[in-house]
């Protein structure tokens, strides 16, 4: 066992080893081009026995990723190599010390429809032997890992609908033959929430009461024991209820997070036997509680280690001492940075950190002996960190007295008051949790000071802060966004002349509905991916059945940009994926076609093949979207419009 003096120790040998970044001289388009690149690296794991990393990294500006398979005893040894030219390779996990799973996406335009397509291979990690691929008969086979069943090498649980009775089943498989076997059989009852304990028996499932419109959750001592109803979750009451796992010594027991009667969730133990739920093992008034923490390792796999939350940052309560003291010595290394342990082998003499902050957009390092530390590599080397922000988490009131919690991105280029940009996140019903922000950064390069307000109608602090969102969209929502520009104003660093606005999804219906908002503090919008219309938007989000309808679907209206776009005084730059799944284009093609019917001055821009979410703009559309963003704040945001005589 580690004790205090070894930590100690530890720390004074690691802050020995340099790790710096070298500035660069930009131009102002290269600049903006250090933030279009796809990351260099995206994911990285070590194999159970920590002699092999995997490494999934670019090979161009659009991604086109490969994996690389390297030994940490010689980490500039040549890799084993893998790769594909018709498919996107997206992730790379560890079966067992030999086997691969690598997963795969391509997306399918097939007319006016478009869809993605997922598919996963296993292979051997020293390249050698053939692509094994599970299912292979069923050209659309679409499943998830359920348990990769540590204690057993050969298998692995899948989520996979075998009889294709539309209820997923759960299925034993052979990682090295193939074979199939199925553990649980789906049905109209237990069709989702399947959930394996440490053995591999499946001991949780959900079900859906049409009766009562909730769904229904439920677990077992073991597989031969009775379902036991352990929550309802109905529709109309919103409390928080989830399974995070069960206890490894007592079968009977499962840590929860819940709120039982509190605004905040917290973490609880269920006892399936006594069928009572112990105090509160962990909480915060002020935040959510995030879940457990427990030991991956063999020895002592389902070990509490101890509790997670996000007040500024993803932060750990630790009940282990060991977990505790090594955490704290590989922290104490990188001073002002978030450090995650990203992987580790069974003995932790070899252990895959990865570290964010405000000026750090992410860097991989490898850890070895607990001593020897060497980069793997960055997420994207070209960045000029001189030219990053420094991120402040601020709560500020709003105009009724909420505290909403905030991040703010000082730039270093420029001087207050600083121009501002507003940036509310999307969703609503998340939260930011900002350590490294591209689109802050980028803005920041370039002189902006930014605001990320976590609204009401983010989650993460508590069921009221949520709750006060209800039927508020571009009304309280967005005063809270308003409150903020001028709580920044008021203390002289934001200049109130040069406030604008832009948001995704959500943030850019925030965006649109800024744009047609009187007496606000902005002065130009930039409403990406946005609603413009609620009551179509709503129809198209809440159609899942009446769960939905009742669950978050009768907390959504408030202001429609597209009835009011003739109130607009202010430039409005609009942009969508033309695939966008999530939001439909629509929305800003309906909105475009108004504007132009009503001959206001706008700007729009179509990303050709884009789809909702960041991981799907590619370089080629950013290359186009980043450049025209940031000339619309620097030359075009503060000309006021001219109101189009009708």
């Amino acid at each position: 066992m580690l004790t205090k003096q070894t930590f100690i120790a530890l720390a004074a040998v690691l802050l020995l080893i340099p790790v710096t970044t070298t500035a660069k001289d930009y131009t102002h388009s290269d600049i903006i081009e250090s933030f279009t690149v796809s990351p260099a690296l995206t994911r990285v794991s070590l194999s159970p026995n920590g002699e092999r990393i995997v490494i999934m990294r670019s090979t161009s500006k659009d991604g086109d990723y490969i994996v690389e398979v390297r030994e940490t005893a010689n980490l500039k040894k040549d890799p084993v190599l893998f790769a594909s030219d018709k498919m996107e390779m997206q992730s790379v996990s560890w079966l067992n010390d030999e086997l691969l799973l690598i997963g795969f996406r391509q997306n399918i335009q097939d007319g006016n429809r478009n869809y993605w397509v997922s598919k996963s291979g296993i292979v051997n990690a020293d390249g050698k032997g053939k692509w094994r691929i599970p299912f292979p008969k069923d050209n659309q086979a679409s499943f998830s890992v359920v348990s990769t069943m540590r204690q057993d090498k050969e298998h692995i649980l899948l989520n996979y609908d075998i009889n294709n009775n539309r209820y997923p089943d759960v299925i034993k498989y052979n990682i090295y033959t193939g074979r199939t076997q199925t553990v649980f059989r789906g049905n109209s009852k237990f069709s989702s929430g399947l959930r394996a304990d440490y053995d591999g028996v499946i001991r949780a499932a959900s079900s859906y009461d049409l009766a009562e419109n909730s769904f229904d959750q439920y677990a077992r001592i073991d597989k031969d024991s009775e379902w036991q109803l352990v929550f309802k979750d109905r529709a109309e009451n919103r409390e928080n209820l989830s399974f995070l796992a069960f206890s490894k010594e007592k079968p009977e027991e499962l840590y929860v997070l819940a709120n039982r009667g509190q605004d905040t969730a917290g973490i609880y133990i269920y006892n399936l036997k006594t069928e009572e739920y112990s105090e509160r093992l962990f909480g915060l008034e002020s935040v959510d509680a995030g879940g457990v923490i427990l030991s991956s390792k063999e020895a002592d796999r389902g070990t509490l280690l101890g509790f997670s939350y996000t007040a500024k940052n993803p932060s750990a309560v630790w009940l282990d001492e060991y977990e505790e003291g090594l955490r704290e010595s590989v922290k104490g290394v990188f001073p002002g940075k978030q450090v995650f342990f990203n992987s580790r082998s069974e003995d932790d003499n070899q252990i895959v950190l990865y570290t964010e902050a405000d000026k750090d957009p992410g860097t991989y390092y490898l850890l070895s002996n607990k001593k020897d530390l060497q980069v793997i590599g960055e997420r994207n080397p070209l960045v000029d960190r001189d030219l990053l922000g420094s991120v402040k988490y601020i709560k500020y009131k709003a105009r009724d007295g909420l505290k909403i919690p905030s991040y703010v991105t000082i730039p270093v280029v420029g001087k207050k008051p600083y121009p501002l940009v507003v940036m509310p996140h999307g969703g609503p019903w998340v939260r930011d949790e900002i350590i490294y922000d591209e689109w802050a950064q980028l803005l920041a390069s370039h002189g902006y000071m930014v605001l990320q307000a976590n609204y009401r109608g983010s989650t993460g602090y508590g069921l009221n802060h949520w709750k006060l969102g209800d039927n508020q969209w571009g009304m309280t929502m967005q005063d809270d966004l308003d409150d903020g520009a001028k709580f920044l104003i008021d203390r002289g660093l934001a200049d109130p002349d040069r406030v604008g606005i832009f948001g995704w999804s959500y943030g850019g219906y925030a965006a649109f509905a800024a744009s047609v908002r009187e007496n606000g503090p902005f002065a130009c919008a930039l409403a990406g991916a946005g609603v413009s219309d609620l009551d179509r938007i709503g129809a198209s989000l809440f159609n899942q059945g009446r769960y939905g309808r009742i669950f978050q679907g009768k907390t959504v209206s408030g202001v429609s940009a597209l009835q009011r776009a003739e109130k607009i005084t202010m430039p409005l730059f609009i942009v969508h994926g033309s695939i966008d799944q999530r939001v439909p284009v629509e929305q800003s093609r309906i909105m475009v076609d108004k504007l132009k019917k009503i001959g206001k001055p706008h700007t729009y821009m179509e990303l050709e093949g884009a789809d909702h979410f960041s991981n799907t703009l590619y370089y080629r559309h950013k290359a186009e979207f980043y450049p025209a963003m940031i000339d619309f704040f620097d030359n075009k945001c503060w000309d006021k419009v001219e109101v189009a005589q009708n």
